[in-house]
């Protein structure tokens, strides 16, 4: 894929290569209308300036941006990590980037020159950052979530048959008062666990009542939230599957307070197997991703994109494990 340069840039604008080097720079020598002008004729053909710290004879900087918008969910950081290392071991500095809403601002700072290319973890459905990187010739790697249809590099976990690994499990242990908590309805996650959990349900010929369901955020309190009004329902269920390990934790300590003890009174599944799963006062039953081995492979993709622009886009889906601890049981 051709990157424009500063001559196309010049060659639309009308002007000289050192008038648009000026004017990008916002040299006051060059008139305000000019400088809007070129930066118009820039942005409608993704031109982006090489940045100084950018190697002249590699026009590499050895570093790559990792893209998060949720640190405060401890799945991020043990991603993060690995992440990093991975990357330090190739020879690049990781700069960990929070993901805002301002997409046109995020598009120009990993877009500068400044970075090797993108790995990005947080994605949503139908969000644009990645496709306008791309187009903007930046390596880009999604891991941990997809996006449909994108034809970019991407490193998922096997979500879907992980949950339906999760639906074999308590219909074996001949739950049919079955809950699930989800996630937001605008991840690839969230989706595709709840697609698979269905899918394996149905399998045992059992379904899931969308009054037993409840979406909220992937977080500690909706976890809780949802658990508290699910136990204190007409219909309590046996057993709950909750599409992350956070929601997990937060609906294990709603059924505390209510003098329940998962894996005897309740069944409680979670997802991701983060460390904090794996504490005794938890011991939380999941489905463990393993996030050093997709930390290394989406960082393998990014750097073999680094080296071929124009690789065809490749897809590594990793098998997904379910862990049986504590909280599981047949339904009293």
């Amino acid at each position: 894929m051709r990157t424009a340069t500063s001559h196309d840039v010049a060659r639309v604008a009308g002007v000289s290569q050192s008038t648009v080097s000026r004017a990008l720079r916002d040299d006051p020598s060059i008139s305000a209308a000019t400088r809007q002008h070129v930066r118009a004729v820039a942005t409608s053909l993704g031109y982006v300036p090489i940045d100084r710290g950018r190697s002249l004879s590699t026009r590499q900087t050895q570093r790559v941006g990792i893209v998060s918008a949720e640190l405060t969910n401890p799945f991020y950081p043990e991603l993060v990590e690995p992440l990093r290392g991975s990357l330090e071991r190739h020879g690049y500095r990781a700069l960990l980037i929070p993901e805002g809403d301002d997409s046109e601002q995020a598009l120009q700072s990993l877009s500068d020159g400044s970075l090797d290319g993108v790995v990005m973890t947080t994605a949503a459905l139908g969000a644009r950052l990645p496709h306008l990187l791309h187009r903007r010739g930046v390596p880009v790697v999604l891991v941990n979530r997809q996006l449909d249809g994108t034809g970019l590099d991407t490193c998922v976990m096997d979500n879907a048959n992980g949950a339906r690994a999760v639906a074999d499990l308590l219909a074996g242990l001949g739950h049919r008062s079955i809950a699930m908590i989800t996630g937001p309805a605008t991840t690839s996650t969230s989706r595709d666990r709840e697609a698979g959990f269905l899918a394996g349900l149905a399998e045992h010929g059992l379904a899931l009542p969308t009054a037993r369901i409840r979406r909220g955020e992937f977080s500690y309190q909706a976890g809780r939230a949802a658990a508290v009004d699910l136990l204190d329902g007409p219909d309590r269920p046996t057993a709950i599957f909750c599409l992350n390990d956070v929601i997990a934790l937060g609906a294990c300590n709603a059924a505390a307070a209510r003098g329940l003890t998962p894996g005897r009174d309740l069944t409680l599944v979670g997802f991701d197997d983060i460390a904090m799963a794996e504490w005794d006062v938890f011991s939380l039953t999941t489905v463990r991703c393993d996030l050093p081995a997709m930390a290394g492979a989406a960082v393998s993709l990014l750097l073999k994109r680094v080296r071929d622009p124009d690789r065809e886009p490749e897809r590594l889906v990793l098998t997904a494990e379910l862990v049986l601890r504590a909280t599981h049981g047949a339904p009293r």
